[in-house]
């Protein structure tokens, strides 16, 4: 016999009656949900290993025994909900509602507490009852594969701290919020939070304050809505007990609108504001009404709570004056962790699979989502209970997925359900894809029509859980899950191939060329799916489903894919970071590294910024298959890896090739192609260069460039590059600027550079804190190199005493140096005797960057009486910030005069103004001038220089690039200039100016130059690093 409660509200046998009904495959979907049910904090465990093997006469005993009077019923009806057995549904509540009205003394203490209720709520009280009649059945019933009920009350006690903060009055600016926007991925939980809101404010608990009623308007009604008035639309839940709903319109500032589902809509949004209603008792079409009251036209003083999904932001964002936008985020990661050890009993399983999908950080982020984390739960347990390896089954979604799509299909004892045929399934992933392409994911009967899909081949996809139709709103379906979705969608593009064309009319995203240039920034919403894709290319993959659905999957895509990869293997498409990630991503989903290999092979250069586990797994995975890589350019950066501290020798070693490799060493050698490698940001840090090096020593490397850029060294540091520069065999430019060596540091690179076996050509130590102290070691080591050419020292406080060891090394034969930068390196006039002296002797040096130094006129006109000497073999000299003024110009104009190897001169950021460089225009037009190359940015230049300029341009037949920005040149200016740009003689080719920092009139003369003149080129930018000039050590 049921307890007193339990027989006074249903029958003894009722319970038992409606178990009786189910099926075998029923009633086994019942007890999974029911365990489900079960795992709430605040209920009592009912015990699996009894439910797993009860009958239905036992199984309606123990729900009797654990759940107490009418909450065994309410359980029941939720799940016969779940399982979409409406018509047990229907019956369950029908008789519920029968048993409320007989129940005697129990209806009697409910009647009290209803009128207690209504004395508290006053006026509307009929409205918010039938509020709380309604919602209250409806939650949790969106899900049935069997949501989880876990951390009910820890979410919902979270939640509603959310809801009472939404309106809060910001801080800021003193005012609250009209319009809040709920954000979030699917299933997160962004409708089941609105509905405790509307439940909360219908039972007094939220919202009293601030809103007398709150009206709920769900996308899916409002799509099946044709035109009506915005007042009939809200109505629907409106009691006739309450008097005519027209007269609480009158106070807009006191209603809340919830728009649930926003992106469900099937609205374009484009009508014109003026053609907008304010008046909310005409009858308009339903998109005109939403747009208006989204808008502000219509109820302009009510307050909005929209929901969501993260890819139609863009499409919400233009149509709202303004926002307060929340992110739902989903389960914490303490709270997945909890509800995985609940999921599994034993703690032993449960840690394993949490340490399994820490591992896999796309995996784990899919877990904020309480339906997906079920999922995922699910599919593990059912793999352990088969005996399967999981950790395989954990290492991509798509292996995930197959397995719980399976899963679907395949009863306990092995035998498949009733299975979907081949032109069923090729007709759902087509209304899959299309859905994923367009972002609709709710899908109606006309919709399910158009893809050929009959109410026959609907109702095989909604037995397996793989489409649902929702309980409340009539016509609608949807799959049970957006991932489901992905997962068909990319079916689709398998089937396409061995099923030939579709019935339906060709449409645009069929091309799998659209499919494979998508990413990230432009196409968020097809991403997953474009994994799932990539995921199906693996053969076992392709082998389970096969067998699974019974039907032939065809692999032609995969030479599909490799021809796309040929061709923008050799453009600039993977040029940039996102893309070689996303790539990578896609790669790693198909597991397969004899497919990864032909793919990799068409790349040359891979550009990559590591700031979370999930890309170093997929880097790592992908770049061991790069052989015929020639350049990586890899950041990694800890900071932003949410905690993540791994040691710099760890994440080197995920780079390793061979799966055994013990060392970096082996990456290295393994690929002979491999000749740049750029690690700019990383933080390398001791442990990491000494890996590195073991590779560099070794005879099979083939690596010639090296940055270490901002690598976090160390003088320690050096000890290892030194040794390595020594053994290197292949290695002639090395970047280690930005680092803090040292004087000690650079005392120990110089024991290399000194060393006969050292190749090194070109060497980089840009702010490495070098000072006077280490330009002694630096100064014995130019004398004794002969294969360094190219040294950077800029931004060190070497001074002038600094300069005379260096200048002293330049004297000496035996350097041979080629280029020497020394820009920011605090020296004064003094040092042009040093170097004047030096430049005399040296027959080698070419290029000499002295830029941003205190040298001033007088240091200036001691070099210069250097550069008009004829030994002078100076071709390249930048004087950009060295505080130079018109005073200096004639002695330069004399260099350029007389020194016939000059071709570039940079003058830029000097107060030279037009007294200044007319002098220089006037050496330019002499025949004798070979400049070719001329930098007079920022040097105060008005339009009284422009005429000279104009006239030089005409007659130079050598110069082809001048830089003029952060000139005030002025309209008039540019007409002169515009003269001589326009003479045929003019040979110039790039132009430095701003165009856009000119009036209109001076844009156009610039753009009617270019017209006349196809070959020259107009920017702002005219600094081209090139490893050919004077920027190489700007360059990688």
């Amino acid at each position: 016999m049921t307890d007193l409660s339990s027989s006074s509200f249903f029958s003894d046998f009722g319970l038992l009656l409606y178990l009786e009904e189910l099926n075998k495959e029923e009633l086994k979907k019942f007890k999974l949900l029911l365990k489900n049910e079960a795992m709430d904090a605040g209920d009592c465990l009912i015990p699996w290993a009894e439910v797993k093997k009860a009958k239905r006469e036992d199984l309606a005993n123990l729900m009797k025994k654990h759940y107490s009077g009418e909450q065994a019923w309410d359980v029941a009806l939720k799940l016969f909900g779940k399982m979409n057995l409406k018509d047990l549904y229907e019956r369950a509540k029908a008789e519920i509602n029968w048993a409320a009205q007989t129940m005697g003394p129990d209806n009697t203490r409910a009647r009290e507490a209803q009128e207690d209720q209504e004395t508290v709520l006053g006026d509307g009280t009929e409205y918010r009852i039938q509020i709380q009649e309604k919602f209250s059945f409806m939650r949790n019933r969106k899900c049935l594969l069997g949501e989880p009920k876990d951390f009910r009350h820890e979410i919902a006690e979270e939640g509603g701290k959310l809801l009472e903060q939404l309106f809060d009055v910001d801080v800021k600016t003193g005012e609250q919020p009209q319009t809040v926007v709920l954000q979030g991925a699917a299933g997160v939980g962004k409708t089941t939070l609105v509905r405790k809101a509307l439940l909360d404010w219908a039972q007094g608990n939220l919202y009293h304050e601030k809103f007398t009623y709150i009206f709920y308007l769900n996308a899916r009604e409002i799509n099946q809505l044709r035109e009506k008035s915005f007042v009939q639309m809200i109505s629907k839940d409106w009691p006739s007990t309450e008097g005519p709903i027209e007269r609480i319109m009158s106070q807009p500032n006191s209603l809340l609108f919830i728009i649930d589902s926003f992106d469900e809509l099937n609205f374009a949004f484009e009508e014109p504001e003026f053609a907008l209603c304010e008046d909310w008792t005409q009858v308009h079409p339903v998109s005109f009404l939403m747009s208006s009251l989204l808008r502000k036209v219509m109820l302009p003083e009510s307050s909005l709570l929209v929901t969501t999904r993260l890819t139609a932001c863009k499409k919400l964002k233009p149509l709202l004056k303004s926002q307060h936008s929340v992110e739902l985020l989903g389960m914490s990661e303490d709270t997945r962790e909890k509800y995985i050890y609940l999921f599994f009993e034993d703690k032993k399983l449960a840690l394993q699979v949490l340490d399994l999908l820490r591992n896999n950080e796309m995996l784990f982020s899919m877990c904020k989502v309480p339906l997906v984390c079920w999922v995922i739960c699910t599919c593990l347990e059912q793999q352990m209970e088969k005996g399967g390896d999981i950790r395989l089954t954990c290492k991509t979604t798509t292996a995930l997925f197959t397995c719980y799509i399976s899963s679907l299909f395949t009863q306990v004892d092995g035998s498949c359900t009733n299975l979907p045929n081949q032109t069923q399934l090729k007709r759902l992933c087509h209304l899959a894809a299309k859905g994923v392409w367009t972002m609709t994911h709710v899908f109606y009967r006309e919709n399910l029509r158009k893809h050929g899909l009959t109410k026959s081949d609907v109702s095989v996809f909604l037995d397996i859980n793989i489409l649902q139709k929702d309980i409340e709103y009539e016509n609608c379906y949807e799959f049970t899950h957006l991932h489901i979705q992905e997962f068909f969608a990319a079916m689709f593009y398998m089937l396409k191939d061995s099923w030939g064309t579709t019935d339906c009319s060709s449409q645009s995203f069929e091309d799998l060329k659209l499919l494979l240039e998508s990413n990230s920034l432009r196409d968020p919403h097809i991403m997953q799916m474009k994994y799932f894709l990539f995921g199906l290319l693996n053969e076992d993959r392709v082998k389970q489903l096969e067998e699974t659905f019974n039907c032939k999957m065809s692999l032609e895509i995969k030479w599909k894919i490799l021809q796309w990869m040929k061709i923008l293997g050799k453009s600039d498409y993977f040029s940039s970071q996102l893309q070689c990630l996303e790539l990578f991503h896609c790669l790693y989903e198909t597991q397969d590294e004899a497919f990864i290999s032909q793919a990799m092979r068409y790349l040359q250069k891979v550009v990559i910024n590591i700031y979370g586990k999930i890309h170093l797994l997929v880097s790592s995975f992908c770049l061991k298959h790069c052989q015929g890589l020639q350049t990586i350019k890899l950041s990694v950066v800890f900071e932003k890896m949410l905690n993540l501290s791994l040691p710099a020798e760890t994440w080197l070693r995920f780079l390793s090739f061979p799966d055994d490799c013990q060392n970096i060493s082996s990456s290295l050698t393994h690929n002979q192609n491999l000749m740049h490698l750029d690690l700019k940001g990383s933080d390398v840090g001791e442990s990491g260069v000494k890996s590195l090096c073991e590779a560099l020593k070794h005879p099979d490397c083939k690596l010639q460039n090296l940055s270490l850029e901002s690598c976090n060294l160390t003088t320690l540091c050096c000890l290892n590059i030194s040794k390595a520069l020594v053994r290197s065999q292949s290695l002639v430019f090395l970047n280690l600027s930005t680092n803090n060596l040292l004087d000690d540091g650079v005392e120990l690179l110089c024991e290399a550079l000194r060393h006969p076996k050292c190749h090194l050509e070109r060497l980089s130590l840009e702010s490495c804190g070098l000072t006077v102290a280490g330009c002694q070691d630096l100064s014995l080591a130019l004398t004794s190199n002969k294969k360094l050419t190219h040294l950077c020292l800029a931004d060190n406080n070497l001074g002038d005493d600094g300069l005379k060891l260096v200048s002293d090394a330049l004297k000496d034969p035996q350097c041979i140096l080629q280029s020497l930068v020394l820009r920011r390196c605090h020296f004064t006039s003094l040092s042009g005797e040093h170097l004047s002296s030096s430049l005399l002797h040296n027959k080698s040096l070419t290029h000499l960057d002295l830029g941003s130094n205190w040298l001033q006129d007088e240091g200036v006109k001691l070099l210069c009486d250097v550069f008009r000497h004829p030994s002078c073999n100076l071709q390249d000299l930048e004087l950009m910030g060295c505080v130079l003024t018109s005073a200096c110009c004639q002695d330069l104009a004399s260099a350029i005069l007389n020194n016939p190897n000059l071709r570039s001169l940079d003058l830029g950021n000097n107060d030279l103004q037009d007294d200044g460089v007319k002098i220089l225009y006037e050496a330019l037009r002499h025949p004798n001038c070979n400049i070719q190359k001329l930098g007079l940015a920022y040097c105060g230049l008005t339009s009284f220089c422009c005429q000279d300029l104009s006239s030089t341009l005409s007659s130079n037949q050598r110069l082809i690039k001048i830089n003029l920005t952060q000139n005030t040149l002025g309209c008039e200016g540019i007409m002169k200039l515009c003269e001589g740009l326009m003479s045929p003689e003019c040979k110039l080719q790039v132009l430095g100016l701003c165009k856009e920092a000119f009036d209109a009139e001076a844009q156009k003369l610039l753009e009617a130059v270019q017209v006349s003149n196809p070959h020259l080129v107009i920017k702002q930018d005219c600094n081209d690093h090139n490893e050919e000039d004077g920027s190489w050590w700007q360059c990688f």
